[in-house]
């Protein structure tokens, strides 16, 4: 896509978190110059409207969006927005800073189009976050901000850490993601079984409700899986983020899977992303929207790099769909494609609009999507 393969393997050459640091502060340094936001609006730009929805109260221009974890403290979402995407996803942020695990920590598995992570939420804390979000009042496009727990808190505690970090950002935010399902903090999937999951969104629901008041905004509360759930556990979820009357569920997180790898790295402990996880994201949101009734909207994350995967997970039930490792093997120019694609396809389809296709697998007279 575009030049991105000439500079590709100039990275890859490279230590996968120092090219990301690199290509971090490239973004930044950019976004500084006049003229930047608008030349990179005319090289990656594409905006039609069947493309447009409205969730939550609010509009997205596309469903497109940037998952968490590729931009952690929220230093490069201008230049993100830039690229395209409908929204961008910041975090996992957690209310103090903390470094996150030793390094390496994230690899890169080629032969697979896949990563692993074990990063460990590390990140600058929520009041530095809450900081820069404030001064992009006025920017255009959601942004969601991913919470989690520090690594030193006790589950037992952790609704406290939830709290607090959701209170920092809560004025600034356009969604909040409660990060349950991360493989890489010891004990935070524990987060997922019904009763310490009711407890924990018992707590966020009723800090929101005194946030709503003081600011005069209700910020939509979404949870995100894990694809590792097996069908009771992924039921029994299901019951209870029904019973927290949560807004939205973002499926799914990396896996702990390792089947059918080729890449060397693949043993390497931590979440895989990327191209294999496709497979089970589709099987989840089909099965989330099955198990919820389709009432509540589902944003799919995990395997897409093109049109045709994002429109298999929106037939499937979802209304917004996140990428990341994409974008490390395909470069900036996916997010256009990938809209280009959409289009096309609601267009053969005969859909209006994005909207009208979320949800349609299955149907009488529907196309196949995969």
């Amino acid at each position: 896509m575009g030049v991105y393969p000439i500079f590709r393997p100039l990275l890859f050459a490279l230590d996968p978190e120092t090219a990301h640091r690199g290509v971090s502060a490239a973004l930044r340094t950019a976004a500084r110059f006049p003229g930047f936001t608008a030349a990179e609006r005319a090289l990656f730009g594409y905006e039609h409207p069947a493309l447009r929805l409205e969730i939550w109260g609010q509009a997205f221009t596309n469903p497109i969006g940037l998952a968490a974890g590729f931009d952690k403290d929220g230093t490069m979402i201008e230049p993100l927005l830039g690229l395209g995407f409908g929204s961008v996803e910041v975090g996992t942020v957690t209310p103090l800073p903390q470094p996150g695990n030793p390094r390496p920590r994230l690899f890169r598995l080629p032969q697979d189009e896949a990563l692993i992570n074990r990063m460990g939420f590390n990140n600058a804390g929520a009041e530095a976050l809450a900081r820069r979000l404030e001064r992009l009042r006025g920017r255009a496009g959601p942004i969601g901000v991913n919470l989690g727990k520090n690594r030193e808190t006790p589950l037992e505690r952790a609704a406290e850490d939830y709290v607090r970090g959701m209170r920092a950002v809560y004025l600034h935010a356009d969604y909040l993601a409660v990060n349950v399902s991360s493989p890489n903090t010891p004990g935070l999937r524990d987060l997922q079984d019904a009763a310490s999951l009711q407890s924990l969104m018992a707590a966020l629901h009723e800090a929101r409700t005194a946030e709503e008041r003081a600011t005069g905004r209700r910020v939509p509360l979404l949870v995100k899986v894990s694809p590792d759930l097996d069908e009771a556990g992924l039921t029994a979820f299901t019951e209870s983020v029904l019973e927290t009357e949560a807004d939205g569920l973002i499926v799914a997180n990396t896996t702990l899977r390792r089947e059918g790898l080729r890449s060397p790295q693949r043993e390497e402990e931590g979440g895989l992303s990327g191209r294999p996880l496709f497979a089970v994201t589709l099987d989840r949101v089909g099965r989330l929207r099955q198990l919820t009734g389709g009432r509540m909207p589902l944003v799919a994350a995990g395997g897409v790099f093109g049109a045709e995967e994002a429109y298999a997970l929106i037939r499937a039930g979802a209304s917004l769909v996140q990428i990341y490792t994409a974008l490390v093997y395909r470069g900036p120019g996916v997010v256009k494609a990938i809209k280009r694609g959409l289009v096309q396809l609601l267009q053969r389809d005969g859909f209006a609009a994005i909207a009208d296709a979320v949800g349609t697998a299955g149907e009488p007279g529907s196309r196949s999507t995969h």
